[in-house]
């Protein structure tokens, strides 16, 4: 998911037109992080996945099977309370950084492992959004460090001389990361009127790093394939799923592709998600790296921008506008 200001999210996660059904993705990208495999297998395997489709699953990942129900069961509860009792603890938990909507939660992401989300000595400003974010706090640690070794794989599998080139820029201090929390409601009268589905979250690419997500057994995630054609991706709650950002489309020179993707609702089922958004600091400034440049002929394919630049840039286009093409170098 693209992360937008609190009034752009408000606008665009709105059902949309009603669409037809696409056709599961047959051969979701899988990387198995539990030693099944060898890492140099392992490695083969991320680049691979983000050469063709830019988005695979993660599994074998390490993250707690416990925590990820106390992350789903939360996230239920906190989503089924009373709008003004959202409200209330969304304003009383100004401090982290926290911003709402209907049907989304969007947090900072503090550097330190030890406290990713601000945590303050008082009482918690309501009962249910406290115990969700200490939840939460645990989440993003079990979650980076799982990012992390994913970013690891990326650089040895293309070869860097510099293992931490990526990891670094979502470790520093001033990494610009953020978690959010999505619920989309049921309609199950779509499916008993025989209407097809709404959008519930409209194309578009994700403009960060990587994006690492988490959803319950609801359908509804679509990625869309090289030849246009969209497919949706059956949902695993044991699994993550990693997406290219636009800025790893960059850093590769263009050898990784940023996943165009939406979110689609026709279930009776509500469809919660949990993603994690691993961005650079905004002074950062991004180009090609120089091995992958040479790779490819001597060609730098981007120009040298800063993040806060990009984010910029990003929230002046529409959600499903290709914002890469203003970074564009011209062909010799």
């Amino acid at each position: 998911m693209v992360v937008l200001a609190k009034g752009e999210l408000e606008q665009i996660a709105l059902p949309a037109a009603v669409q037809k059904a696409a056709p599961p993705l047959a051969d979701v990208p899988e990387v198995d992080l539990g030693g099944g495999a060898c890492r140099a297998d392992a490695a083969r395997a991320v680049v691979a996945a983000c050469e063709g489709h830019g988005f695979f699953k993660v599994t074998g990942h390490g993250v707690p099977a416990g925590l990820l129900a106390r992350v789903e069961a939360a996230a239920a509860a906190f989503f089924a309370m009373a709008q003004p009792e959202k409200e209330a603890a969304a304003a009383a938990a100004a401090e982290d950084r926290l911003q709402r909507g209907p049907r989304y939660l969007l947090l900072g992401v503090a550097a330190a492992a030890a406290a990713p989300l601000p945590a303050h000595g008082e009482a918690s400003p309501s009962p249910s959004y406290g115990s969700f974010r200490d939840i939460l706090n645990e989440y993003v640690v079990a979650v980076r460090a799982m990012m992390w070794e994913v970013l690891k794989l990326m650089a040895e599998g293309l070869g860097l001389k510099e293992k931490d080139a990526l990891v670094r820029l979502v470790s520093h201090e001033e990494s610009d990361s953020v978690l959010r929390v999505n619920h989309y409601p049921p309609h199950p009268e779509l499916k008993q009127q025989g209407h097809g589905r709404l959008t519930g979250f409209g194309e578009h690419t994700d403009p960060q790093i990587i994006s690492v997500l988490r959803s319950n057994d609801t359908s509804g995630l679509e990625i869309s394939l090289r030849d246009g054609s969209w497919a949706s991706v059956p949902p695993d709650r044991k699994s993550f799923f990693v997406n290219v950002g636009d800025v790893l489309q960059v850093l590769t020179n263009g050898r990784f592709r940023s996943v165009r993707h939406r979110v689609m609702v026709s279930s009776p089922r509500p469809r919660v998600s949990v993603i994690f958004f691993a961005g650079p600091p905004p002074r950062e400034r991004l180009a090609p790296l120089p091995w992958l440049v040479a790779e490819d002929g001597g060609r730098r394919r981007y120009r040298e921008f800063t993040w806060r630049e990009y984010k910029a840039s990003a929230y002046r286009t529409k959600l499903a506008e290709n914002r890469l093409c203003h970074f564009e170098t011209e062909a010799d």
